[in-house]
């Protein structure tokens, strides 16, 4: 099983990024998938869920700002991060069925 990440690097505050999470070795269609953050010094928290059905949820941080979606057929899910701020500055982890990405990281300057 491999969820690998891309789409992090830096962007000035009030920027975009879109983060993907390409899954392989799992029925990716039929799993949940999540986006959890971790930035330094702190705990790693869930930022945003989507269902296999489509289900979202979002932390209130980033309500409104960030959207979670999925594509069955390409086994990849997707992070819109619009209205970035400094403090979501951390690396970004994937998770689906249980397994973990890597991370990618993201960096808010002001």
């Amino acid at each position: 099983v491999q969820l690998v990440e891309s789409g992090g690097g830096s962007v000035q505050a009030g920027g975009s990024l879109k983060l993907s999470c390409a899954a392989s070795g799992l029925s990716f269609s039929v799993c949940s998938m999540a986006w959890y953050r971790q930035a330094p010094g702190k705990e790693r928290e869930l930022v945003s869920s989507i269902s296999s059905s489509g289900r979202t949820t979002y932390a209130d941080p980033v309500k409104g700002r960030f959207t979670i979606s999925r594509d069955n057929a390409k086994s990849t899910g997707y992070l819109q991060m619009n209205s970035l701020k400094t403090e979501d500055t951390a690396v970004y982890y994937c998770w689906a069925c249980a397994f973990w990405g890597q991370g990618t990281q993201v960096t808010v300057s002001s």
